[in-house]
């Protein structure tokens, strides 16, 4: 993420100089998102450091979801930042500025190199698909990689036919992708903000295997959520009939969730009918 981070700065400078020079709308548009990305990138940075700290007697889950606001942050950043670039460029539309075409051409080719090597250094050093923060930090960088394609694409229509109009609709082009990249990760960020189910795991189908395990009477109070990327939560209460082992029946239940679900931050209470706990929340 440093490289990532040194590389993505490097570039919006040369964008934005680049920009400047050419009368480039793409060109600036994709610096303002390299300037948000760099932005992402440093608090993707100051999100690793936030979570790798111990918990503490009123943080009792350390500090993981500070990687959950980053991720949320760097959403609605991407989102303001389309927003500008479109606005701009439906105004160059009623009159196309003369552009520089084939100096955006060689500048937005200098940034598609760079950010294509920032995403590579991004997924192979990191894991961009599980963790929300990296994935997000991930998707700026890929973003700002469809920028250059795109400033490229309306360098060589400006270069070779003279279409300056090419160089909004380009912009407004990127800019659509990019707000379709921050929706997924600000959903998926609100959805573990609330507490939501991880991917993939049913809470029906949870209950149905504690269920079916013998001497289980009823499973009450199931709650499963996701506390940061890879790392998710169980708590439930179990009844069981009043002569077994519930030491015995812990162990299985525990055991049946970290085999079928892979969850290992379990908190199973084992309850008879004397002292059923009864049901909290529905």
């Amino acid at each position: 993420m440093i490289i990532a981070l040194a590389i993505t700065t490097f570039v919006m400078l040369a964008e934005l100089i680049g920009g400047w020079l050419t009368n480039s709308l793409a060109l600036i548009s994709d610096a303002g998102h390299m300037l948000s990305d760099a932005a992402a990138l440093g608090l993707s940075l100051v999100a690793i450091w936030l979570s790798s700290r111990p918990a503490t007697a009123k943080k009792t889950y350390g500090f993981h979801r500070f990687e959950i606001l980053a991720a949320l942050f760097n959403g609605f950043a991407l989102f303001a930042i389309a927003g500008m670039v479109v606005w701009e460029a439906i105004r160059r539309f009623a009159e196309p500025p003369e552009v520089a075409g084939f100096g955006m051409l060689l500048v937005a080719s200098v940034g598609l190199i760079a950010n294509v090597s920032s995403a590579w250094a991004l997924m192979r050093k990191g894991d961009v698909k599980n963790n929300l923060n990296l994935r997000s930090a991930y998707l700026h960088v890929l973003g700002d990689a469809l920028g250059s394609i795109g400033a490229i694409a309306a360098g060589v229509l400006m270069t070779v036919c003279g279409w300056y109009w090419a160089d909004p609709v380009v912009s407004i082009l990127v800019s659509l992708l990019i707000l379709r990249s921050a929706w997924h990760v600000i959903a998926y960020a609100v959805h573990v903000l609330m507490e939501g189910a991880p991917a993939g795991i049913e809470r029906a189908q949870i209950a149905e295997a504690l269920l079916a395990i013998e001497g289980v009477q009823d499973v009450h109070d199931l709650h499963v959520w996701t506390i940061t990327s890879g790392f998710d939560s169980l708590s439930c209460h179990i009844r069981i009939a009043d002569h077994l082992d519930s030491q015995q029946i812990l162990r299985q239940a525990i055991r049946t969730i970290e085999e079928r679900f892979h969850l290992a931050h379990l908190t199973i209470q084992v309850e008879t009918a004397q002292i059923e706990h009864g049901t909290l929340c529905h």
